[in-house]
């Protein structure tokens, strides 16, 4: 534990939701919820004004609408959120060469490592610098909790939401913790917390009282051990400027049941593309290829293959992913699919290439002996029964529509500029034409298929954001003034 309060946490207020209202005018002050919009959607998340309908992270989409109905339901647009994330971690990184993202919206950050904050005054104050440098640069708004340990700096983020700052001074941890429900720790999640409260223990200050030794009989020795000294207030991780990923993966939850095996090979095959996408952004490779099946009873099941060497070849993660799917049974239906990859490395193995060569020209091989028996058959020998291939099921113009024009993202229409779809239906998709800095702008409906209609890229929050470029070391004024250690600041 430190004697000053030098672990900064930022946490982005609402950020996909405070996004999408920033570069829509027309959607300011109003309920908006971001995430998969289709029946078996889940909420990413909801602005402030959606909250207080009840609707929060990770509900069920319908059950957001419900409590909702009259919120701008929007598809996440990942493009604009990593752009904005990478201008947030940009103006971490000058703060201090330890910065640990983790996440999108959301990073600790060691101010002692960065020589920028050595006591409680000069950490409040970059503090502060930090929110008006995001502010000035993306157009949003983060809270800020400062702290000598990484978990109490987390909590006093979260104690200052929104749009505020908190720092727990050294030697009041425990005073701060006492009162707050056993969830306010981390790692302690709804079964836990209710173990918990038949033991009698509902508050921080309960398990602090209980003693270590009580709370290993009840968790066991590696959580009951962890607990009790977060519980008192000890917190030595360090901040980790790099955390090495274990794994790459993606996948897709369907709207309806897939029955038709052609389709769902088809959909393997494009998350096998996607993850090889994500473990080339990330210059990374891969040993092993993991198969994720959810089935229609909700049971499910994972397969994987080890290859001979790191790979981040798309074709050969998609044959691989195409013959673990052959051992899975899909006939009552597939609900959800994903792809991964483990065994990350910084490198390939140069065989793989010839790997997938060579199973490539072994399936040419069959394919040459199929055509061979085909036309022994024209000639009258018994080549054996000759199977039909299966079509793969057809999406309808909706299901077309939806994808091409997901509700919530950008497009350029020739005649009325950039604008961002309002939703599409019987063969029509309403737009609102606006932009960030523009007022709130105006609805028309297209057809789907009209050509002067474009997806288009997102625009720039902030379109002239303030230059930052020698910050901290001429530090802006503070926005909000000083502010008492201990106390929340709001604008």
């Amino acid at each position: 534990m430190r004697a000053a309060p030098t672990i900064l946490h930022l946490d982005m207020d609402a950020f996909y939701a405070s996004a999408e209202q920033a570069a829509k005018p027309s959607l300011r002050g109003k309920p908006v919820v971001v995430g998969g919009l289709g029946p078996r959607g889940v909420v990413a998340t909801a602005s402030y004004e959606a909250r207080r309908f009840g609707v929060h992270s990770a509900m069920p989409m319908a059950q957001a609408r419900r409590l909702a109905p009259n919120a701008a339901y929007l598809v996440p647009r990942f493009a604009l959120y990593r752009t904005v994330s990478d201008q947030v971690m940009e103006l971490l990184g000058r703060l201090s060469p330890l910065v640990e993202p983790l996440s999108l919206d959301e990073a600790f950050v060691d101010l002692e490592a960065g020589g920028v904050a050595d006591d409680s005054a000069s950490a409040l104050a970059i503090g502060e610098q930090l929110r008006e440098a995001i502010e000035a640069v993306t157009g949003l708004s983060g809270s800020v909790g400062l702290a000598g340990s990484k978990m109490l700096a987390k909590i006093a983020s979260e104690e200052a939401k929104p749009d505020g700052i908190l720092l727990i001074e050294p030697g009041t941890e425990r005073d701060l913790l006492a009162p707050m429900p056993v969830r306010t720790l981390p790692g302690v999640g709804p079964a836990t917390a209710d173990h918990l409260r038949r033991a009698g223990m509902t508050t921080v200050n309960d398990l602090a009282e209980a003693g270590e030794a009580e709370l290993v009989r009840l968790l066991g020795k590696a959580h009951g051990g962890s607990l009790h000294r977060m519980a008192s207030g000890r917190d030595d991780r360090p901040v980790v400027a790099e955390r090495d990923a274990k794994s790459v993966s993606v996948e897709d939850t369907f709207d309806t049941d897939l029955h038709d095996r052609v389709r769902v090979r088809s959909e393997v095959e494009r998350l096998a593309d996607r993850c090889v996408q994500r473990l080339r952004a990330a210059a990374r490779s891969g040993r092993t290829v993991v198969l994720k099946v959810r089935r229609y009873d909700f049971s499910t099941l994972t397969r994987s293959e080890t290859l001979r060497g790191p790979t981040d070849d798309p074709t050969v993660v998609r044959e691989a992913a195409a013959r673990l799917l052959e051992s899975v049974d899909t006939t009552g239906g597939v609900r959800l699919l994903g792809v991964g990859v483990t065994g990350l490395a910084d490198f390939t193995q140069e065989d793989l290439f010839a790997q997938a060569a060579d199973e490539r020209t072994a399936a040419g091989l069959a394919g040459s002996a199929e055509a061979a028996a085909v036309a022994g058959a024209d000639a009258g020998t018994d080549a054996g029964p000759t199977t039909v291939p299966e079509e793969p099921e057809q999406e309808s113009a909706e299901q077309l529509a939806a994808r091409r024009w997901p509700a919530g993202h950008d497009v350029r229409h020739d005649t009325y500029g950039h604008g961002w779809v309002q939703g599409s239906g019987v063969g029509r998709v309403t737009v609102r034409f606006e932009e960030p800095e523009s007022a709130p702008g105006r609805v028309r409906t297209f057809r789907i298929d009209d050509p002067e209609l474009q997806p288009a890229d997102p625009l720039p929050l902030v379109r002239n954001p303030a230059d930052y470029s020698s910050w901290p070391a001429s530090l802006p004024k503070s926005r909000s003034g000083p502010v008492a250690a201990g106390g929340v600041s709001r604008p």
